[in-house]
């Protein structure tokens, strides 16, 4: 019976804890969750009952004005063309730089390894400033060029090295061994073996990276004096600059109908960027919680 009552208080006690512990998540969960929830819903709301605190989990009233103000931007669709291209490209460049560079330092017979791997650590605290890096850029003549925003900050050491512990945490050496049995290159094996078996680094990478050029509006600002070329936010910074002038500009109910579409467009906007890193996310969880722990494993 004592045996009995003992299981029984250890199952409760256990019962308990995963009360405790799911409480804690779905706590988290919301927390993270409603602030997206919130962007959203005040992008259809008036501006006045999100300040007043009337808009809690639902539109007192649908309002599009900000959509359609932002939407009869003529440059709008092209901006959203470039990023996307710059997006897509620019992550595919630093994937073939990065992975590769990656899985050439984890290779035991690399001559120089030692060497290289510190020349790579050395830009992760050091940098050589804008004005270097925008003459080199200028020399180059990539100002005012779509290969601005893909080929001159392309290389990070960090995913190079998070590349390199999971090619040699993840790849046995009898691997490699096995396929020069068989007469497999260097080349052959890294095309046939290491990238089919790497899935997980190459998402993470990948991810990260996108979410980066996505969200990228520095060097588009600085190299970037088209606006044909310029990507969405840059765009829609100059949109907000903008209406924040016009809005000291005016007086009286042109203020108030002027401040009333700029905190509109304000929400909408932000909505209108991040929606469709959003929706990459999820083919994506896979392989991101497997891989985000790669740069963590000891050597």
């Amino acid at each position: 019976m004592k045996k009995q009552r003992r299981k029984i208080k250890k199952s409760l006690q256990e019962r308990i804890l995963d009360i405790i512990i799911h409480s804690i998540a779905v706590i988290m969960i919301l927390a993270i969750i409603y602030p997206l929830w919130f962007i959203i819903i005040a992008s259809f709301s008036n501006p006045a009952d999100v300040a007043t605190g009337q808009v809690w989990l639902w539109p007192k009233k649908w309002i599009l004005d900000g959509y359609k103000e932002l939407f009869k931007q003529a440059s709008l669709w092209r901006s959203y063309g470039n990023t996307i291209f710059y997006t897509i490209a620019g992550t595919l460049f630093a994937l073939f730089i990065n992975i590769t560079a990656g899985y050439a330092m984890s290779r035991k017979d690399m001559v120089g390894r030692k060497w290289i791997n510190v020349y790579y650590i050395i830009p992760m605290f050091i940098s050589g400033g804008l004005i270097p890096i925008y003459l080199v850029v200028k020399d180059f003549n990539l100002i005012n060029s779509i290969w601005v925003m893909i080929i001159p900050f392309s290389v990070s050491s960090y995913n190079i090295i998070v590349a390199r512990t999971f090619f040699r945490s993840n790849l046995p050496e009898s691997l490699w061994e096995s396929a020069q049995i068989d007469g497999c290159g260097t080349i052959r094996y890294f095309i046939s073996f290491a990238l089919p078996l790497s899935k997980a680094v190459i998402a993470v990478i990948g991810l990260w990276t996108a979410v980066g050029i996505w969200n990228s509006w520095f060097n588009a600002l600085i190299y970037l004096q088209d606006e044909t070329l310029q990507p969405l936010q840059l765009l829609l910074r100059r949109i907000l600059i903008s209406n924040q002038s016009l809005l000291g500009a005016a007086t009286g109910e042109m203020a108030a109908e002027l401040r009333r579409l700029s905190d509109m467009m304000k929400y909408a906007s932000i909505v209108v960027s991040t929606i469709p890193i959003m929706c990459l996310y999820p083919f994506l969880q896979k392989y991101f919680n497997q891989g985000v722990m790669i740069g963590a494993i000891k050597e």
